[in-house]
């Protein structure tokens, strides 16, 4: 399929997920407007590598007037933004009791007011043009609980509630909402998660899989090309059928 002619927005991309999608609608054709805090001129570079037109832009995701100005400097550049894919995210791990306020206050803002925000900012020009695709990046955790995860497991549900709404208000045009489930993906975020079970047991090998082995049924972490592909799909006339799904590639994580 051909992208060419198409702008996308991908958020938390200049690394990870993120970035594997972002090179993946690259390659298809897709102009890029990328977001993050990591390293931008990189994440450009690669991007850019297929020909297409990349721009970065760093807005703060858990400040909504930020988004507006992102939205904003993209169709100031492009003119539109075609496909919106909302991947930034943001984690911290203890028990409900022990929460830290304002981690809360920065998970609830980052993983799931900000898909709120940039969506309603994207739709209008989506139904101008007459076409769009939102996709939105939640996680297995929106379908499923973890362990000392409140905030994280409650934006990804509130994720997958939102998406169904945006499907159900646009079910009869030709923009579409959807949204993947990743499992475990071996981005910075999971980076860190294996590095703190490393500094416990003193193994990274034995951290790696412990970690896999107690979720995902695989065995083997899930790719950013992969989750690329899927979104390709998703952009593609073939799904232009696939509305308020929740897609779930994890390993078999959600299958136990």
């Amino acid at each position: 399929m051909t992208l060419k002619g198409k702008t996308a927005l991908v958020t938390g991309s200049t690394s990870g997920i993120g970035l594997g999608i972002a090179l993946k609608l690259a390659e298809a054709g897709a102009d890029l407007v990328l977001n993050g805090f990591g390293d931008a001129p990189a994440a450009v570079a690669q991007v850019a590598q297929y020909g297409g037109r990349v721009v970065h832009h760093p807005a703060d995701m858990a400040d909504p007037q930020a988004i507006a100005g992102m939205i904003d400097f993209a169709l100031a550049e492009f003119g539109a933004v075609d496909i919106l894919i909302n991947n930034a995210g943001i984690q911290h791990v203890a028990a409900v009791e022990d929460f830290p306020v304002e981690r809360w206050d920065a998970i609830i803002a980052i993983n799931l007011s900000a898909v709120f925000h940039t969506t309603r900012l994207a739709l209008p020009g989506m139904r101008e043009r007459g076409w769009g695709r939102i996709i939105n990046v939640a996680s297995v955790h929106g379908l499923v609980g973890s362990r000392e995860k409140a905030a994280y497991v409650a934006a990804k549900h509130g994720v997958l509630g939102l998406t169904k709404v945006v499907a159900l208000e646009t079910a009869t045009t030709a923009i579409t909402c959807n949204a993947l489930c990743p499992g475990w993906v071996l981005t910075p975020l999971v980076q860190q998660q294996i590095d703190e079970r490393s500094a416990r047991l003193g193994d990274a090998d034995a951290a790696r899989e412990g970690l896999l082995a107690e979720k995902q049924p695989s065995l083997a972490f899930v790719e950013p090309a992969q989750l690329g592909e899927l979104t390709l799909f998703l952009c593609s006339d073939a799904a232009a059928q696939v509305r308020g799904a929740a897609w779930n590639m994890d390993g078999g994580w959600a299958a136990q």
